[in-house]
């Protein structure tokens, strides 16, 4: 790492402590937006250091979509409908997208990552880069709409909802890199919160760090090389009166490690309503661009989201 990157950080802590810590940034990315941050982690003593105390890793439910096609059928829409309840997250397999699209996009994404700083403020756009992740994205997105017809065939609701709401301008990819980080005590590579979508499904790495809320505990999720994670959002949560959970979760950053995954949101447009069909509802009708307005509200005043406590009835 260069000098000038080293001595950042000397004005302000001991002179042991200092070499230290030098020694700690030397397995840290040296980008200037990172550097930022370590800054003010180093100098300060930093909120977003976590609880590293959770369970052993488990493995989330697991469903082979392959089942769909067959006279199991039903038996794997009950399997969705009962991972969705209990935990708000499960794997699936035999999900349709081929290896060799994953792990495509997966070396598109370490190569863009790994550009230098200043190629990465560019407006970069390869054809190679650009074709592989429309191709993921679309994959992605009959995956999603796969999936939210089951469940909203397992609450007997309309599944052309999600047709008619979610489409490829409202729904998105973020592509994630989380560097080494080795600071004392742990550091959230992403800070616990809910997804404020109807699903998410992720395409992670064997890095391993994504933890989730179960009965007040973490839980460490085993990566599975051959599955899919999927997690319900908080619009679901909603659609569904509360039967399928939008679960807490966080990412733990690796002390060595760097961790890439890639997740999609299958969220409507601004304008679409999202309404329980229950006889009693928990939650009244509302748009997802009040949601939005409201999530955006709470962390500008309050710090962190609230989420679908606001529209309780």
């Amino acid at each position: 790492m260069e000098s000038s990157d080293q001595t950042i950080f000397k004005a302000s802590l001991p002179a042991t402590q200092a070499a230290q810590t030098r020694e700690v940034l030397k397995k840290m990315d040296p980008n200037p937006p990172f550097m930022n941050t370590y800054k003010k982690l180093f100098n300060t003593q930093p909120s977003c250091t976590c609880d590293l105390v959770s369970e052993e890793e488990c493995e989330l439910p697991l469903i082979d979509l392959s089942l769909l096609h067959t006279e199991n059928a039903s038996r794997c829409k009950r399997e969705i409908a009962a991972a969705s309840l209990n935990w708000g997250f499960f794997q699936v397999v035999n999900h349709g997208i081929s290896t060799e699209l994953l792990d495509r996009a997966r070396s598109e994404q370490v190569s863009l990552f790994r550009q230098p700083f200043e190629n990465k403020c560019k407006d970069f756009s390869a054809d190679a880069y650009r074709k592989t992740i429309e191709e993921l994205a679309a994959s992605l997105s009959s995956l999603a709409h796969l999936l939210a017809r089951v469940l909203a065939e397992g609450l007997g609701g309309d599944a052309a909802y999600f047709e008619d709401n979610c489409n490829r301008e409202t729904c998105y990819l973020r592509l994630n890199r989380y560097p080494p980080c080795p600071v004392p005590g742990g550091l959230f590579g992403l800070i616990p919160h809910t997804d404020s979508d109807f699903l998410t499904i992720l395409c992670q790495d064997q890095v391993g760090g994504l933890q989730l809320m179960k009965d007040g505990r973490w839980i460490t999720v085993k990566p599975n090389p051959s599955a899919l994670v999927v997690n319900i959002g908080d619009l679901f949560q909603a659609w569904s009166n509360g039967v399928y959970k939008s679960v807490e979760h966080r990412v733990i950053s690796n002390p060595n490690q760097e961790r890439f995954s890639v997740a999609y949101f299958m969220c409507p447009s601004y304008d679409s309503i999202i309404q329980s069909q229950a006889e009693t509802a928990i939650y009244r009708r509302f748009s997802f661009r009040e949601f939005r307005q409201k999530v955006q509200e709470d962390v500008k005043l309050i710090g962190y989201k609230v989420g679908l406590s606001r529209f309780l009835v």
